[in-house]
């Protein structure tokens, strides 16, 4: 397949600005493979199609404040700085984006805070937009860490024009977010409320937990026409041994096994054995699932309305069927749903 069988008309109006009101009260689009059929349901509803011993794979990665505002010496120009990853926690090295790009080269100093006591220097370029900042900073590294926390804000999707709201830092946290080092949240975990999950547990749905510390490269646009020259970045993934032995007893048991959003199946789909089992793993992966693909582990797919041309939606599209794929997203266009990161739902059986 190539990048233009991805391409779709998605009108303005439909990209959700905020959430719904109530994280289980988002639409929910369920795909049924087998019988090709389309039903239209809430979040909360998702509850009817999960029985007792059948698991659900949920990414609890959690969201840092990854986007800090600083000046430049000398003009005081204002920059943003969007961090991506730590490479060095002694020297406290940072890959960033920064923004605008065009003034900022290697020794430049940015600072801050009103206090400035927050300062950066520029030590090399990594791509267009991408720099390495060295931060120095007077105090401790945990000290220095809870600097960044305080200066930073929550890194909302660039679709979002409106301004951050306090509420974003909650609502753009998955409830059962854990470990630290995601610049952005694992969307299709957005919808799941405390009591929607209580009732899973009640029915004796098993949660298996995996981590996959979303970066940009999950949003990166796929520029080439030919699918498999795209290449994707590498993102930081742990998978438990206790994660691994709850999936792995929903497959030997027959059971549905369920990954919640695209990088929990990018997850599982990373550290596969030989036999068709989930293996612990602790690295790194770049996995890029187009079709045509087989998966492995999961039978079933939680995820929420993607992007035209991105590889998420491609991903989808492997799972759940090209032809099938393009027809719900008709019908999600036709029916308005709500698309991305605060938008609607797609359960596919």
């Amino acid at each position: 397949m190539k990048l233009s069988h991805f391409s779709f008309d998605l009108p303005d109006e439909l990209l959700a600005e905020h959430p719904a009101e109530h994280r289980d009260e988002a639409r929910l689009m369920v795909l049924n493979r087998e019988k090709q059929t389309i039903e239209h349901k809430l979040f909360k509803d998702v509850i009817d199609y999960f029985d007792e011993g059948d698991v659900m794979i949920l990414n609890n990665t959690k969201v840092f404040p990854a986007r800090l505002f600083g000046n430049k010496e000398k003009t005081g120009a204002r920059i943003e700085v969007f961090l991506l990853r730590e490479l060095n926690q002694e020297q406290r090295l940072w890959d960033v984006l920064v923004d605008p790009a065009r003034k900022i080269r290697i020794g430049n100093k940015l600072y801050f805070g009103d206090d400035e006591t927050l300062v950066a220097e520029v030590i090399d370029n990594t791509t267009s937009r991408g720099r390495t900042l060295r931060f120095l900073y007077d105090g401790s590294y945990t000290d220095f860490r809870r600097k960044l926390t305080e200066l930073g804000e929550t890194p909302l999707p660039k679709y979002i024009k409106r301004d951050v709201e306090p509420e974003d830092e909650e609502r753009y946290q998955t409830i059962f977010a854990k470990n630290e080092g995601a610049v952005a949240a694992p969307t299709a975990g957005l919808h799941f409320s405390k009591h929607l999950l209580k009732r899973l547990e009640i029915k004796g749905v098993e949660m298996a937990e995996v981590t996959l510390h979303v970066g940009l490269g999950t949003f990166n646009p796929v520029e080439v026409e030919d699918l498999s020259k795209h290449k994707m970045d590498s993102e930081e993934i742990v998978i438990t041994p206790r994660a691994a032995a709850i999936v792995n007893k929903g497959i030997e048991n027959k059971k549905r096994v369920c990954a919640v959003g695209t990088t929990s199946m990018r997850t599982i789909e990373s550290s596969v054995s030989s036999n068709g089992r989930l293996n612990d793993f602790d690295g790194w992966t770049n996995k890029f699932i187009f079709p045509p693909y087989d998966f492995s582990i999961a039978n079933c797919m939680i995820t929420n309305f993607h992007t035209p041309k991105s590889t998420l939606l491609m991903m989808v599209s492997a799972f759940a069927g090209h032809d099938f794929m393009k027809k719900a997203y008709e019908e999600a266009v036709k029916e308005k749903y709500k698309f991305y990161s605060y938008g609607d739902a797609m359960l596919i059986i």
